[in-house]
């Protein structure tokens, strides 16, 4: 079967795309756009939204880790990526459902306000991206990256709302790991959805020792054991909650 991913290397939904895609056994090219370009690219080769993973799978051209996840179930049901009890499925469809569009969103929109907002931050980008004097190329950057971080409504009070929620987050990816609804035998499409976020959270220095020890590391680490490197992170001090005030969080939520 012919099948093209487009993908971000850096992005954690196309990643977990590519598990999925693995894990049914389909192979599939991987085109790793450059950051920013993939609004004009994806439209460019006919997709109707401007963003990642997007998938060309025969005839058809699919956006979006839950819409790839179920055409992936359709072409290919061996292995499932859903459980066939109606009433397991819906705990992982639900389980699915909270990860793209409470948790998913949340390392995305802390990482792009923090290359918007620090002009050291941008200059490292640049410096790892092997662009000519990364002072100047990380001030050129700072329109582009005002301009993602608006579009993931990454305002400062929405990133300091993000940081805030964050242990509670991570106290539900535990109580699902708990449960059973993720860390099965078998992987299911929630695993990917989830796990690939914890895996980031894990690549920011100041957000790890908020996942470090977690049954949530441990499941981030099978779902996508080799997935990006340490990425710098520029916030103001006592914005990332404290280890401690995780360990409350997770005691509040088993009472």
């Amino acid at each position: 079967m012919d099948a093209t991913l487009y993908a971000i290397r850096i992005s954690h939904p196309a990643r977990a795309a590519a598990l999925m895609l693995a894990h049914k056994g389909i192979e599939a090219r991987i085109v790793n756009l450059p950051p920013g370009s993939q609004a004009v690219a994806l439209r460019a080769l006919g997709f109707r939204g401007g963003t990642v993973p997007a998938l060309k799978l025969g005839g058809r051209r699919i956006q979006g880790s839950r819409e790839i996840a179920r055409a992936l179930e359709e072409v290919a049901p061996e292995p499932p990526l859903f459980p066939r009890d109606p009433a397991l499925r819906a705990a992982v469809e639900e389980a699915e459902r909270w990860g793209e569009e409470t948790y998913q969103p949340i390392p995305r929109r802390i990482f792009r306000w923090s290359v918007a907002s620090s002009r050291r931050m941008r200059e490292r980008l640049a410096r790892a991206a092997g662009l000519p004097a990364p002072a100047v190329s990380g001030q050129l950057m700072w329109p582009l990256a005002w301009l993602y971080a608006r579009a993931e409504d990454g305002g400062e009070e929405a990133v300091r709302r993000d940081l805030e929620a964050l242990p509670g987050c991570l106290d539900h990816v535990d109580e699902l790991i708990a449960a059973g609804t993720l860390g099965g035998e078998e992987l299911n499409a929630a695993d990917f959805q989830i796990g690939t976020t914890t895996r980031v959270l894990l690549n920011l220095a100041p957000l790890r020792p908020l996942t470090e020890g977690r049954p949530a590391a441990e499941h981030a680490l099978r779902v996508a054991p080799r997935f990006g490197r340490e990425a710098p992170l520029d916030l103001p001090p006592g914005w990332v909650p404290a280890p401690a005030a995780r360990a409350r969080a997770a005691r509040s939520g088993q009472r």
